[in-house]
């Protein structure tokens, strides 16, 4: 099909599926209320940062299913430091130097309806604000899509941890993580989660045996996708979502991605469920912060990397 009659099918497509999006999501089950969390001890030193590398725009009609056309949205794309004493860990890597070939990867629909504007990669702000990649426990990904892998190709002797069932995606010839492969997994790790239910999830990793950061995986958005909790000095929680919803509303109503976008869900059903859980757990933790890995207005209210409130 010639691209110009492609990308007029696409107009017409995503104009249906905007106006679709207008009405209100069917209505989620409840699921029961988990138990809480164990109380968590973070060390008084651990801080939390947000470094965002760049940016798409886009409307919540493409984000949720029930969001509007006419509702524009900034999706960020960027990694959050964790430091804590016992190790710097950084979730996701963000858009790299070399953008404008990583893109290029993406799937064909998105690299013709969205530009990413590159801002300033992960590394150039880690290397700024003082601290080496040589100090990094590791790269934590909450998947192995493209836009959370670009900034690795800026890091190339960090430790990147996975689950083995991501690690198995990436090397099984996935499209979705042609990025990933190319860059090399040479320094992927996998881990396990030994650790008990949290928060309405199966299993766990408390990785630090103080309650800050609990890993607990996440499958649908990608087979090995995770959710990070995490518990700072100040008392606050946080919820690092990676793309199980591209923004907050996701987990908020709940309400999986919109037809047209969906199909960048490995398991729609499995998405749908983790956001149910997540909806849960935010209802069960009252303050929880759900961070989804793209939606602009939450990371606005995390402390930015290299600020006052940041620390390090």
């Amino acid at each position: 099909m010639p691209v110009h009659t492609l990308s007029l099918s696409l107009v017409a497509l995503a104009a249906g599926v905007s106006i679709a999006a207008c009405s209100a999501p069917p209505a989620a089950a409840e699921l029961a209320s988990p138990p809480a969390p164990p109380a968590a001890h973070p060390p008084a030193a651990m801080t939390i940062a947000a470094l965002p590398s760049g940016s798409t725009q886009s409307s919540a009609a493409m984000a949720y299913e029930g969001g509007r056309g006419d509702d524009k949205r900034t999706f960020v794309a960027g990694a959050i430091l964790v430091d804590h004493p016992k190790g710097r860990l950084l979730f996701d890597a963000g858009y790299g130097r070399d953008l404008v070939q990583h893109f290029k990867t993406a799937p064909r629909i998105m690299q013709m309806s969205v530009k990413p504007q590159l801002d300033r990669p992960v590394a150039e702000q880690l290397a700024a604000g003082g601290v080496p990649l040589a100090s990094l426990k590791a790269v934590v990904l909450t998947h192995a899509h493209w836009d959370h892998v670009s900034g690795l190709g800026d890091m190339a002797d960090a430790p990147v941890w996975v689950t083995r069932e991501e690690l198995d995606f990436v090397k099984g010839g996935a499209d979705a993580a042609k990025l990933a492969r190319d860059l090399g997994t040479r320094n992927y790790r996998t881990y396990d989660f030994p650790d008990g239910p949290y928060l309405g999830f199966a299993k766990s990793w408390d990785i630090f045996d103080d309650g800050s950061v609990v890993l607990v995986p996440a499958p649908g958005h990608t087979p090995g996708s995770i959710v990070a909790f995490v518990s700072t000095p100040d008392g606050r929680r946080y919820a690092l979502i990676g793309d199980t919803a591209w923004q907050a509303e996701g987990v908020d109503l709940p309400a999986q991605k919109p037809m047209l976008t969906r199909f960048v869900d490995q398991d729609a059903a499995g998405t749908l469920a983790m956001l149910r859980r997540l909806h849960a757990a935010k209802l069960a933790v009252p303050g929880l912060i759900v961070v989804p890995a793209h939606d602009a207005r939450v990371w606005a209210t995390i402390p930015r990397f290299g600020s006052s409130s940041a620390g390090r």
